[in-house]
């Protein structure tokens, strides 16, 4: 049984503008809690018993978030652990010493999973693991090839003309194989290490199997955001 997950929430959040001058996004308040509260809160009854949170910018803000929330909870800095480099793979990076040679999964801490789905990746083998939510709307965003057994194939990022209708949901497990992969990947186009080019590395030899999505992903990225998961939680 796999026992830790690594959140990301090292980010800014800028698509959320002025709501995150003075904290990150994931804990901007939704009906009394901030965001990751109820990320948590379902990893927790996912049955993950031991949770990495990699912070990064307005880091100080989750300290009153950690003495309100008795969540067992462990706290790391991204920038101490992975210094200037930046990208969707250094908080999974930042997480290497406290994982060790253990399977574990990762999730984007701007993102809200149903409990069922969190549970269906707590595979125990020796694969990795992404999550894929099958929708007609997948424009402006990253995209799952699938092929035979459920392997992923391929993943391309904001394709221009329509290749797949699995969409990225940014939920990962992982084995400790997915470190080494990040140590041999290079800068993307955008000057920053991502998480896809590690995993696609993975795939090249089928370590890496598709898992679909059965009942939702939010993601929490937009201010408009804010109403429409507000609506989503006060109605389950």
């Amino acid at each position: 049984m796999i026992k830790k997950v690594v959140i990301s929430a090292a980010g800014k959040g800028t698509r959320m503008k002025e709501l995150t001058k003075d904290i990150p996004k994931h804990l901007i308040d939704i009906n009394g809690k901030p965001f990751i509260y109820y990320l948590l809160k379902r990893l927790e009854e996912a049955g993950f018993q031991e949770m990495f949170l990699v912070v990064g910018y307005k880091k100080e803000a989750f300290r009153e978030f950690i003495k309100k929330y008795p969540f067992n909870l462990k706290v790391i800095d991204q920038e101490e652990v992975c210094g200037s480099n930046y990208g969707t793979a250094m908080p999974i990076k930042a997480a290497e010493s406290f994982i060790g040679q253990e399977n574990f999964v990762a999730v984007a801490g701007d993102c809200l999973y149903s409990v069922r789905d969190l549970e269906k990746f707590n595979i125990d083998d020796n694969l990795n693991y992404i999550g894929g939510l099958k929708t007609p709307q997948t424009q402006g965003m990253g995209v799952l090839i699938v092929e035979g057994n459920n392997n992923l194939k391929d993943m391309v990022e904001k394709p221009k003309e329509f290749v797949s209708d699995i969409v990225n949901a940014s939920l990962y497990k992982f084995t400790p194989e997915i470190f080494r992969a990040i140590d041999r990947i290079g800068l993307s186009p955008r000057g920053e290490f991502e998480i896809t080019d590690a995993i696609k590395f993975l795939s090249k030899n089928k370590k890496v199997k598709v898992v679909q999505i059965e009942d939702f992903w939010l993601d929490f990225g937009r201010p408009e955001d804010i109403e429409k998961l507000s609506k989503y939680l006060r109605n389950i």
